[in-house]
């Protein structure tokens, strides 16, 4: 029996399936189908060779949401809510972000659900919960039927203060559900069970907007599953790293927003553990984007403040930062002439001019292939012949319309420093700008094209140490299969935290019953379950928090004092400073429950006998700094156990090709991991 992960990106999709029996792994890619992910779901487990009666758990990875928002091709939406706040999800905070608040022409995104969507009930709580108004039915009833008028195809309601009491909304939901029970219903105090009303309703609303599509999407593929034998649930992974049942991802969808990256973020921790490296950060780049994440002793960083385009995304999330420089990424001359990389990008289809599918902008995929980066020697993910003069005369059509005289080599490795200093800002963002020195990491390289654009990044950045674990090039779709089950719960009481002991307790008392009758109802023993505590705390005063682990579920009390040093620890390495007694404030409770699932080991990893040169399947002339150099091209599978690699130098496998620039060396360690240092002038 196998276990399935399937990573489904803008540009491919990437299946990873390791055998119980064996600990084999098989990978495979196969091109993604936009709007109709399922097909490539399908495919792909074809072009494995596995039957589906041979699976017995399938995780997969989806940027259905991600895609739906951006694109503006959600469900349309009604919202119900507090008398006098209809317009509160378009007023937002009424400020501007860098780097709209330096741009005259600014035009504030509109909300997904328009003014004549949005309906108003007579009710009121205050905001320590209390009813100041009682819910009126009969304008929930007028509202309902004047949402069902509109053409209403999901409802969000979204009540002031409902964190504090769901009592209202809760009541709203049964009249929907009694009235038009076709109506998918969010409840703000299911979706986001804590306080800041814009971005409560914003996520609210998100949530209805997914929930028809990720609904259809989920059914039309466990159908399509089962008819090729397939007798199992699929396990969707949430922005939080875990993995969630179909049932609640089709509830909350709105937590799979962020679900693509988030796999190899998780297995990147597992391959940390095993190969002892504690402190790095991942770098995925497929062939649409760039994530990476910052992971602090295995820990990666995780934030409930995200982002999807303009609208704000309050729900756990690993603290992940996207930028739109991906193997597919177009190279244009902007309105000045000067030359710029993405965030458009060839995506699946047409895809790079070297794939041959009907590209005819070049790409940084096509940069390469100019550079000799990438051969034509094998298929590109096995399936791919590459065009290499196809590639050639993209870029040479550029080239032209430069105006400068420029050999197509040097427009090709300009195009890819571009791409660079794109990805190299992202990994700024996360660590020089958040009080982190790059060169206390590791970097950890995955992704279609990560391993070949990895140490130059880490180079531009000063990044010391590069990792790139086995199957790089399906490494998310491998991570979705270490992802254990896991929900994430909050709840919101103001105060400070001397006073909220008491209070914290029993909110994680009751959160605690709860999260363990959902694993148990997930089939999860009680020794299959592990629930972490943490707080979220703030100086007296401010306006933000930070997240401080508590431990485990179970303790009696709380030790305030070594709560305390924790958070004036964590302002300090966050913002430069702390106030050692200052009053603390507690905002949230938060607790995360894991379902403990198995996690597959793999193979023992044993690299093939001989000598290096067993190794070498060719030369050929590749481009760095301007100048060609004569480089041996080695196969990874057939690399020796402990084999010294020194660039220039490519390391090509299925999926996947590593570039060692010169001046960089490494080897292969005990885990089939390879392992590159810079090396050390005299």
């Amino acid at each position: 029996m196998f276990i399935v992960g399937i990573d489904v990106g803008g540009t491919f999709t990437d299946l990873t399936a390791v055998d119980d029996a064996t600990g084999r792994v098989v990978v495979t890619k196969v091109p993604s189908e936009p709007r109709n992910e399922a097909a490539a779901v399908l495919a792909g487990l074809e072009a494995l060779g596995i039957a589906g009666r041979d699976v017995r758990r399938l995780v997969h990875g989806t940027t259905v949401g991600t895609n739906a928002v951006l694109e503006r091709r959600g469900a349309r939406v009604a919202i119900l809510t507090t008398a006098g706040f209809r317009d509160l999800i378009e007023i937002g905070r009424t400020k501007r972000n860098i780097p709209a608040l330096f741009v005259p022409t600014f035009v504030r995104p509109k909300p997904v659900v328009e003014r004549k969507h949005r309906f108003e009930v007579v009710e009121r709580l205050a905001a320590d919960g209390a009813v100041l108004v009682a819910l009126d039915a009969t304008s929930v009833e007028r509202a309902l039927d004047a949402a069902a008028a509109s053409g209403a195809e999901a409802l969000a309601v979204c009540l002031l203060h409902a964190y504090l009491n769901p009592a209202h909304e809760r009541a709203v939901a049964d009249l929907a559900k009694g009235r038009y029970p076709r109506l998918p219903v969010s409840c703000s105090a299911d979706v986001v069970a804590e306080y800041r009303e814009f971005e409560r309703f914003s996520t609210t609303v998100l949530n209805a907007y997914l929930q028809p599509i990720m609904d259809g999407y989920l059914a039309g593929l466990e159908e399509r599953l089962r008819a090729t034998g397939y007798a199992h649930g699929v396990l969707t992974i949430a922005s939080s790293g875990g993995t969630m049942t179909t049932e609640t991802a089709r509830r909350l969808p709105i937590k799979t927003i962020f679900s693509g990256p988030a796999g190899g973020v998780s297995q990147a921790c597992f391959v940390g553990e095993v190969a002892g490296v504690r402190d790095f950060i991942t770098y995925d780049m497929g062939g649409t984007s760039t994530d990476v994440c910052l992971v602090r002793d295995l820990a990666p960083l995780t934030t409930s403040d995200g982002m999807l385009g303009a609208f704000p995304v309050k729900v756990p999330q690993l603290d992940m930062h996207s930028v739109g420089a991906g193997g597919g990424s177009l190279a244009w001359l902007d309105v000045d002439g000067s030359l710029k990389v993405g965030p458009r990008s060839a995506g699946a289809s047409p895809g790079p001019v070297a794939y041959g599918l009907g590209g005819t902008e070049p790409t940084v995929t096509d940069a390469n292939v100019v550079l000799g980066r990438i051969g034509a020697r094998k298929r590109l993910g096995g399936r791919i012949a590459i065009d290499a003069a196809g590639a050639l005369r993209a870029v040479a059509e550029l080239g032209t319309r430069v105006g400068r005289a420029m050999t197509v080599e040097a427009l090709a490795e300009g195009i890819v420093t571009i791409a660079v200093a794109r990805m190299t800002s992202a990994i700024r963002e996360i660590s020089i700008q958040r009080g982190h020195d790059p060169r206390d990491f590791t970097l950890i390289a995955f992704g279609g094209a990560g391993p070949m654009h990895a140490l130059a990044l880490a180079q531009e950045i000063g990044i010391p140490r590069v990792l790139v674990p086995r199957h790089p090039g399906n490494f998310s779709a491998l991570g979705l299969l270490a992802s254990q089950i896991k929900h994430d719960d909050v709840r919101t009481r103001v105060g400070p935290l001397r006073e909220q002991r008491g209070v914290a307790l029993e909110l994680f008392g009751q959160m605690e019953v709860a999260a363990r009758h959902q694993l148990a109802l997930e089939g999860f023993a009680a020794h299959e379950q592990r629930l972490v505590r943490s707080l979220d705390l703030r100086y007296h005063g401010q306006a933000f928090e930070l997240n401080v682990a508590v431990g485990e579920a179970g303790a009696h009390d709380l030790d305030l004092d070594a709560i305390e040093a924790a958070f004036h620890r964590q302002h300090l390495g966050a913002y430069g400073h702390s106030s050692p007694g200052a009053a603390i404030e507690l905002v949230n409770a938060r607790l995360t429950a894991y379902g403990l699932v198995p996690r597959p080991s793999g193979a023992r990893y044993r690299g093939a006998g001989g000598s290096l040169d067993g190794a070498l399947v060719e030369r050929r002339t590749v481009w760095f700094d301007g100048a060609p150099h004569d480089c041996p091209v080695w196969e990874r599978e057939r690399l020796p156990e402990r084999a010294s690699l020194a660039g220039p130098a490519i390391v090509e496998e299925f999926g996947a090709t590593t570039i060692l620039p010169p001046g960089w060396g490494g080897a292969v360690d005990a885990h089939g991991n390879l392992r590159f240092e810079r090396e050390t002038r005299a």
